[in-house]
């Protein structure tokens, strides 16, 4: 039950709460994520489909907490001190977004925001990597298999993964369409992880 209720807030804080706070501040829609039949439409798909796979594991986990066998359960990894870690670093995790999410004000979105330019945003976490939100999002992929090991949390992981590296490419290819020298003299010295 612990999970699903960090998993609830954790949702309407990193997502539901910083849109409310962008749109009121910018009167932007920050969801962006587009229908279309390419690439960026695909993979704004497939992350709704891994945020459902979340909230559907987490759920079946803290309404069955024996339904943990029939996904997948990895038993080798249930250690107390990964279980330890990884609540640790789940909060961490979500207390590095909200603090990302914050520096990055009026620029944050869902997406790629090709109608309504952005700032570029370099400061604070931004200066130690260029993409703070989505480390901490890839952390919170990684804590809650620690947390839960099983094959369906390695599954949402992987599918997680690759789906982050492939939006922070396509978002790369916008900001720098955007933002021009700038944006290069900025990815020249700020990584992009850590």
């Amino acid at each position: 039950m612990t999970l699903l209720t960090y998993f609830i807030c954790y949702f309407l804080l990193a997502f539901v709460w910083r849109s409310v706070v962008v749109y009121r501040r910018s009167g932007k829609n920050p969801f962006v994520l587009p229908a279309q039949d390419n690439a960026y439409g695909y993979v704004g798909r497939a992350f709704k489909v891994v945020i459902a796979a979340v909230a559907a594991v987490v759920t079946v986990n803290a309404a069955m907490p024996d339904a943990s066998d029939w996904l997948g359960r990895l038993a080798f990894l249930h250690v107390q001190a990964l279980h330890v870690a990884g609540w640790t670093l789940l909060i961490a995790s979500l207390v590095w977004l909200l603090v990302a999410q914050a520096q990055m004000g009026d620029s944050w979105r869902i997406g790629i925001d090709s109608k309504n330019a952005t700032a570029l945003v370099s400061k604070g976490l931004f200066s130690v990597s260029r993409n703070p939100i989505f480390l901490a999002m890839r952390v919170n992929l990684w804590r809650l298999f620690f947390v839960l090991p099983s094959g369906a949390t390695w599954t949402i992981l992987v599918a997680g993964e690759i789906l982050m590296q492939i939006q922070v490419r396509l978002e790369e290819v916008h900001l720098a369409a955007l933002h021009g020298e700038p944006y290069a003299q900025y990815t020249s010295h700020v990584r992009r992880w850590l």
